[in-house]
């Protein structure tokens, strides 16, 4: 018997996840992103800004905070209210993928990706100089790697967990392509996409 399918009372049930769980998975993600985000930029705002930077493990780690007009790495800056309309975009794109969406995998990608997006969004439309036009605060200070922030971290580790989802042909809406490219159901609610 197919185990997306299951017999109950004469009727075939699905047991594949339905998308309000995962979508579910999605808001619990972002909203935890965007919390851890919100509070360790409030904390080094309050505590580090204006102030010499905070050298860790021996200058393996720093907290400096700087305000980040641009994208991440430095790229674009001045271009404030361009990257605030993709964030919009991200996150809406995002909302509409939630609906189809039955992966666990791709919940929690997508959902540290919007966390980290609408980190970097508050920025933008909260933090002076302005709305729309606001700095990102970033923080995170590695050797040889540009300053960056939890709301980055998020995003990236999001964008390589849906890759590597996908290079396993892991579905957004829980099917997986086979080696012949044929699209399967995932079966069950385990864990592997």
């Amino acid at each position: 018997m197919d185990k997306a399918v299951a017999e109950q009372g004469g009727e075939a049930v699905s047991t594949q996840p339905r998308a309000p769980r995962r979508a579910l998975l999605l808001v619990v993600v972002a909203l935890l992103a965007l919390a851890a985000d919100a509070t360790t930029k409030a904390v080094v705002v309050a505590r580090i800004e204006g102030r010499e930077p905070v050298r860790l493990l021996d200058g393996l780690l720093s907290l400096d905070v700087i305000r980040n007009s641009g994208a991440a790495f430095g790229i674009a800056t001045g271009l404030t209210i361009v990257l605030t309309l993709i964030a919009l975009g991200v996150v809406v794109a995002i909302a509409r993928t939630a609906r189809k969406l039955r992966s666990r995998g791709w919940a929690v990608a997508l959902g540290l990706i919007l966390g980290g997006a609408l980190g970097n969004l508050s920025d933008r439309l909260f933090r002076a100089p302005g709305l729309l036009v606001g700095h990102v605060v970033d923080w995170i200070e590695l050797p040889h790697w540009p300053i960056f922030n939890v709301a980055d971290s998020c995003i990236v580790c999001g964008g390589v967990l849906a890759v590597l989802l996908a290079v396993r042909g892991v579905g957004v809406d829980g099917t997986r392509t086979s080696g012949r490219n044929e699209a399967e159901p995932e079966t069950g609610d385990d864990d592997r996409g």
